[in-house]
């Protein structure tokens, strides 16, 4: 009986996972076909002849106001601003969590709240400040200049620390009695 759900609960995430690459799948072949074809027949379900031809020029053909943009900087670009916050966002939220729960500093579950309030700000609101900002520093038109500021989260923070409360206070203290310090500490967890 057992195997039976199973397999049917397997028939059906494959049937929900078809219907979700479906619209992707119809997307790509039909970019393969020339346009006449598709004004003429509509989108097409199998791969055309033209592959090569279509996907060389996307992806070395500039467009836009500037010469040098194409899919491959477009991509490389994305590439970089995707690991710059996932990365950026992951060390200082694990830092400030660990920080607030580890560290006894004044009003710490003040400081915590106040992190978290930031949920509430939508992103719109600090467009401008965050131009500000960034100009006022010199780092328009640069990577840095769109991960630095929205590489804090709040989120994280809350999850982060969320964590690190429930690592208990034996190993915190078996660590300070094997002379481990914070940073060891922190890197062992």
């Amino acid at each position: 009986m057992m195997k039976q759900n199973q397999w049917l609960d397997h028939a059906i995430l494959i049937i929900g996972a078809l219907f979700m690459i479906m619209p992707i799948w119809l997307i790509f072949a039909s970019s393969t076909h020339n346009p006449n074809t598709i004004i003429s027949d509509g989108l097409q379900w199998l791969p055309g002849g033209n592959f090569t031809t279509v996907y060389s020029e996307v992806w070395n053909k500039s467009i836009g106001f500037s010469s040098d943009v194409n899919a491959k900087s477009m991509i490389i670009n994305s590439m970089i601003m995707g690991l710059g916050f996932a990365v950026g966002k992951i060390i200082i939220s694990m830092m400030a969590a660990y920080a607030l729960v580890y560290f006894r500093m004044p009003f710490a579950s003040f400081w915590f709240w106040l992190i978290f309030v930031t949920l509430l700000l939508p992103l719109e609101v600090r467009i401008i400040p965050s131009y500000e900002v960034v100009a006022k520093l010199g780092m328009l038109n640069s990577f840095s200049g769109l991960i630095l500021p929205l590489i804090a989260s709040a989120t994280a923070t809350f999850f982060f620390r969320q964590f690190f409360r429930t690592i208990p206070n034996e190993l915190l203290e078996a660590a300070q009695l094997d002379n481990a310090g914070p940073v060891r500490f922190f890197l062992d967890i």
